[in-house]
């Protein structure tokens, strides 16, 4: 007989799963709760008679991922994860700590269709989405392994999550709800390459979920030479849909800005840049590009990266650097699953 996997059910499900064994609802509530918060062994449900767990353990499993390796950088408490799924493959995680609290960046698929240039994530093809419950079981292990709490997500690890959407909405809710980790929305952060139909569906969704757009330069020819995606949504589009997410929710969105030198990081680039953006309720976050060798790129100098957010910011948009973190480990996703695939 095969076990149904318990790990990304919600509520709903879990009490119609409860009532299959003849249970109560309040016993699929407790299950939910269980599970949500962490415990994967029907063993140490201690408010469950003896009799049910072992129901429970002829009938169902908690299946989710496992930390196949670690890298930790000692110096700021950055810790890299690569995380193995039933099937053998495996996807990424980086757990970051900043005075706000700490935060996990997750994976939603293994690997990516979306072909970007100059990421790691994409050099092996797309193989699945990851189930919700495999996005959630990223934070879960992440916790047991660090023995700290993190408090703020962002789904920007490897894949697109809104070519995901459907998991990626149950991963939202259920780490969200009370009866679980009951994290704010106001504290994760979703990521997308600019899939127009997705981030209009998302705002009404999700208007609490902050949203962050990989935008990388702001002339097609050039865009989608780096991000295939492009060639789909335009740049002119994709700004008219974050203007549109912004009005629908009121909240500012952040521009991913990954700067590559002597590609996106030039005078006329930046001037498009403020051309553009000028006026938006937005936030750039410059990104200087981990080098990954497969690529051919390098990323710009950090003083270039400081000068352009030193440009922005007088023209009126606000723009930071991203803090480097994880300066001893392989700090472009993918880069860690890429090594241990050549290694196997």
């Amino acid at each position: 007989m095969t076990k149904i996997n318990l790990l990304g059910m919600t509520i709903e499900e879990m009490i119609s799963f409860a009532a299959k064994l003849g249970e109560a609802p309040f016993r699929g509530k407790q299950l939910y709760k269980w599970i949500n918060r962490g415990t994967r062994e029907f063993s140490e449900m201690t408010d469950f008679s003896k009799a049910l767990r072992s129901r429970l353990e002829e009938n169902a499993c908690i299946e989710g991922v496992e930390i196949l390796r670690q890298q930790h950088d000692k110096k700021d408490g950055t810790r890299k994860f690569l995380y193995g799924l039933k099937d053998g493959n495996a996807v990424e995680g980086v757990f970051m700590k900043y005075k706000y609290g700490n935060s996990l960046c997750v994976s939603s698929q293994v690997g990516c269709k979306m072909g970007c240039s100059f990421c790691a994530s994409a050099l092996d093809g797309f193989i699945r989405n990851l189930t919700a419950g495999e996005i959630i079981d990223q934070v879960f292990a992440a916790e047991k392994q660090t023995g700290e709490t993190i408090n703020h997500i962002v789904v920007m690890g490897m894949g697109e999550p809104f070519d995901n959407y459907d998991n990626l909405k149950k991963f939202l809710h259920i780490i969200h709800s009370k009866e679980g980790k009951n994290l704010s929305y106001r504290n994760i952060t979703v990521s997308t390459s600019g899939i127009i139909p997705a981030m209009k569906r998302f705002a009404e969704d999700f208007p609490q979920v902050n949203l962050a757009v990989s935008l990388h330069r702001l002339d097609d020819c050039g865009r989608s030479r780096l991000m295939p995606v492009n060639r789909k949504y335009p740049v002119d589009e994709l700004l008219d849909a974050a203007s549109e997410y912004t009005k629908r929710t009121g909240r500012r969105i952040t521009f991913e800005y990954t700067l590559i030198a002597g590609e996106n990081d030039r005078r006329e680039d930046v001037e498009l840049m403020k051309k553009k953006l000028r006026g938006m309720l937005c936030h750039v976050n410059l990104i200087p590009l981990n080098k990954v060798r497969e690529t051919g790129f390098d990323g710009s100098s950090r003083k270039r990266a400081e000068e352009i957010a030193e440009e922005l910011g007088i023209a009126g948009i606000a723009a930071t650097v991203r803090r480097e973190l994880g300066s001893d480990i392989d700090g472009a996703c993918g880069q860690l699953r890429l090594k241990n695939n050549q290694s196997d």
